[in-house]
């Protein structure tokens, strides 16, 4: 049996929802806190044993490759200082080896991991998108792994949402249920409103073999005139079993303006030295509201 060793983290995306901010600076390096939203993607795959990492980028994107490289006079500053926790924190993404393939044009999720058919090989492998955070005792990446090694087919990540949320993801059709996994019938990538065929949105997370990379070769556009993962998992699925698996853990969406800043809130409330004063804060500026509104 093939063990999951390797993971493609695409992050090619222009970031257009965060702009002007991402017109100089990759959307995957926008902090939460004080960690750029792809290393908490990067320390979830080292967390579920993935021992080799290809980040897929674009043009604009070399900050990702600096900030994951060795900064040797940083460190040597913080060790002469005895900074030694916060040298634990600049050394962590390190511990696993990272690779980097340039997506030449923005095509897509589906075309994005095509361009690391080669660095994947023969081997199964897992798929991590920078927009999604989970916090979980266990990592989701790793959950999908456990579910793997059960099936031995490919399994993606879901997660229940609202009816009116289906038209923004990919949403599975489940044939039948085995606790909290789905063999899939069926998946449709941003369903019309209403035409949903479940409300279990594919999440961020993939465990996919490499039958994958025949029908992405086939380059076909879909959704957004773009080549999709969905599309290409869908004709896998004719051919392969595919399951889901609904993970626990909470999910945080950091791909748009609203959920980065609900993400930011939610994770400083997480962090003793921020969580009263932000409190103190937040009650200040919901007293000036609620006065504004009684005026206005």
């Amino acid at each position: 049996m093939k063990t999951i060793r390797k993971a493609i983290i695409p992050a090619a995306g222009l970031g257009t929802r965060f702009l002007p901010a991402t017109k100089a600076m990759p959307k995957e390096m926008l902090p939460i806190i004080n960690k750029p939203t792809i290393q908490y993607i990067v320390e979830e795959a080292i967390e579920s044993g993935i021992e080799d990492i290809i980040i897929v980028t674009g043009k604009g994107k070399r900050a990702i490759e600096d900030h994951f490289d060795h900064a040797f006079e940083l460190e040597m500053n913080l060790e002469e200082k005895g900074k030694l926790k916060l040298l634990e924190e600049v050394r962590r993404p390190s511990s696993v080896d990272i690779h980097y393939i340039r997506q030449k044009e923005p095509k897509g999720l589906g075309h994005a991991v095509w361009c690391a058919r080669r660095f994947i090989g023969d081997e199964p492998f897992a798929v991590l998108l920078g927009d999604d955070i989970v916090l979980s005792e266990k990592p989701c990446l790793k959950q999908l792994i456990e579910q793997y090694e059960i099936t031995q087919s490919p399994v993606v990540a879901v997660k229940p949402v609202s009816d009116n949320e289906t038209s923004r993801y990919g949403i599975i059709d489940p044939l039948y249920s085995e606790g909290r996994r789905y063999l899939v019938n069926d998946l449709v990538e941003k369903p019309r409103p209403g035409e949903a065929p479940s409300n279990l949105a594919i999440i961020g997370r993939y465990i996919l073999t490499p039958e994958i990379f025949e029908y992405l070769s086939a380059q076909e556009v879909g959704a957004g005139g773009e080549i999709q993962l969905t599309d290409a998992i869908r004709k896998l699925n004719q051919y392969q079993r595919v399951y889901a698996y609904q993970f626990y853990g909470t999910r945080y969406d950091v791909g748009e303006k609203l959920g980065f800043i609900l993400t930011t809130l939610d994770f400083a409330m997480r962090n003793n030295e921020l969580r009263g004063p932000l409190i103190d804060a937040m009650v200040e500026i919901l007293g000036r509201e609620a006065m504004s509104r009684v005026i206005g």
